[in-house]
């Protein structure tokens, strides 16, 4: 047997540990594979993308420099490395790496300013908390969360995520099907905590803008959870909800969740008291702070 085709042997049995969660394996296994091809970039490609699973950047950086270098038209590699040096803030790296993918990044010096549009983005897309939230996606590898996230995602609104390349499934905005894209970790906190309120009213439209017009004329923001949120199965969640398969929160009536987004408790205050001003009728049950601010 060649030294090729033992080393691609090795690659093979890495993929199938990497697969079934053994991942120490596959590195020893991939690492053997690029000692007998030295000049073939799958390897260091199978092992950059292993250490981004694993948030091991560094590592990830370097073997995704090592696969470019060997295979410059390898897509997959550019954009890991993109991915890396975003998560290690080492934006000439990055810029390399986008336009090695082939996109037109103009010159600059530190956070790219390269808006990829409006997106769904998957939150603790491993863990029990899973939740997919919109977002402005800053450049390909970061994304601004514009939703209020559910207190148990540990996430924020405005936080900022850094967010893989590979679809995991889509979603359906003004008439456009758009790739959900997996949050690996938190880039940048915001400085919003996450407060929580039942209301008892009869729902309409025209209120919930009418509280969210109110939240961001304080620089915050709110959204009714009971209203907004989609509860999906994960065959769904991962793939396209569609209208035969479709699992909804209940309809809204009597009680509502509303959630505020404010950098203070007095903040929510003030929003909510604006709110129930209003000459509908609005019971509010306690204020509560669920998730604190980080920056």
């Amino acid at each position: 047997m060649s030294k090729r085709a033992e080393a691609v042997a090795y690659n093979e049995r890495g993929n199938t540990c990497r697969e079934a969660g053994n991942w120490q394996a596959a590195v020893e296994l991939y690492e053997q594979a690029a000692a007998l091809a030295p000049k073939w970039s799958s390897p260091h490609y199978n092992l950059g993308l292993l250490y981004k699973y694993q948030g091991q950047w560094e590592q990830s950086l370097a073997s995704n420099q090592r696969a470019v270098k060997l295979a410059p038209k390898d897509e997959a590699a550019w954009w890991n490395l993109g991915i890396a040096a975003t998560a290690l803030s080492k934006w000439p790296v990055a810029r390399e790496a986008w336009r090695g993918f082939g996109i037109d990044v103009p010159p600059g010096r530190g956070p790219l300013d390269l808006p990829c549009g409006f997106g769904p983005i998957r939150l603790n897309p491993h863990g029990d908390n899973t939740e997919v939230v919109w977002a402005d996606r800053l450049c390909p590898a970061r994304a601004d969360i514009r939703n209020i996230p559910f207190s148990d995602s540990g996430f924020a609104w405005r936080d900022v995520v850094l967010n893989d390349g590979a679809p995991v499934g889509y979603r359906k905005y003004q008439g456009q099907e758009l790739p959900v894209f997996d949050a690996l970790q938190l880039l940048q906190p915001s400085a919003f905590g996450t407060f929580r309120v039942e209301v008892r009213m009869d729902y309409s439209d025209e209120l919930m803008v009418e509280l969210t017009d109110i939240a961001v004329e304080q620089g915050c923001y709110a959204e009714n959870w009971t209203h907004s949120v989609r509860m999906l199965c994960r065959a769904c969640s991962e793939g396209t909800p569609h209208e035969e398969h479709d699992h909804k929160a209940a309809p809204p009536a009597g009680v509502q969740l509303v959630a505020i987004a404010a950098r203070n408790r007095r903040e929510a205050t003030t929003i909510l008291k604006g709110w129930r001003a209003h000459p509908a009728q609005i019971s509010t049950g306690e204020l509560v702070q669920t998730v604190k601010p980080r920056a």
